[in-house]
């Protein structure tokens, strides 16, 4: 009995921390909106649970802004061939994504990305 209860007890936490862990991106995007910019790495986080991309770039009204592009995670890029060395500081982007429910917080939810300079290219794949 005590080994049954023990056994409930741990599924029930590792449900409930990765039922915890995760959550939707229409929660803090406009998942049916799109948005891109053009401007300048200023940071690029190679983080778990979601890697972030921070760069300078003009708003709607043209005052440049550090804007926080929310990615996908680490382990998922590296399967895309990208790795923490993929992006600089300085190098020029242009992002597409989804724009943030809270405009003043300048974020987006990173669908695309597209460094000119040399052609490199990620593109969020579709899901099924």
């Amino acid at each position: 009995m005590k080994r049954e209860l023990a056994t409930l007890l741990v599924a029930t936490v590792l449900a409930g921390g990765t039922a915890g862990a995760h959550h939707s991106f229409a929660t803090y995007y406009f998942e049916e909106r799109s948005v891109s910019l053009e401007g300048q790495v200023v940071e690029f986080e190679y983080v778990a649970p979601h890697a972030w991309l921070h760069l300078m770039a003009p708003d709607d009204t043209g005052v440049v802004r550090r804007f926080s592009a929310e990615w996908a995670n680490p382990t998922r890029l590296a399967r895309d061939g990208i790795t923490k060395d993929t992006l600089k500081a300085g190098d020029r982007v242009t992002i597409a994504g989804s724009p943030g429910r809270t405009p003043a917080e300048y974020r987006i939810h990173l669908k695309a990305i597209e460094r000119p300079a040399d052609g490199w290219k990620w593109r969020q794949a579709r899901r099924r």
